[in-house]
């Protein structure tokens, strides 16, 4: 659908569309979006791990959380 703009010029309405950047859509975040997600600190995040609450998945010597464990996590209140 194309819509003209006070300008003058043609847009297609595709273009307007907002990107969705949120959390949400992640399936896996690395530990800086995991801890924002908790609303912790990453250090906390890392002695949660230590201390077995939340199970990291190595990659490229990076940590990564799946969201649903965090989710799980959250649900549980264990922490």
């Amino acid at each position: 659908m194309e819509k003209e703009n006070p300008m003058g010029t043609i847009e297609n309405a595709t273009d307007k569309e907002p990107k969705d950047t949120s959390i949400d859509c992640l399936t896996w975040l690395d530990t800086k979006e995991a801890a924002n997600y908790l609303r912790k600190t990453a250090n906390a995040l890392r002695i949660m791990v230590s201390r077995g609450y939340i199970r990291p998945r190595k990659f490229r010597s990076r940590l990564y959380f799946r969201r649903i464990e965090l989710d799980r996590l959250l649900e549980s209140s264990a922490f």
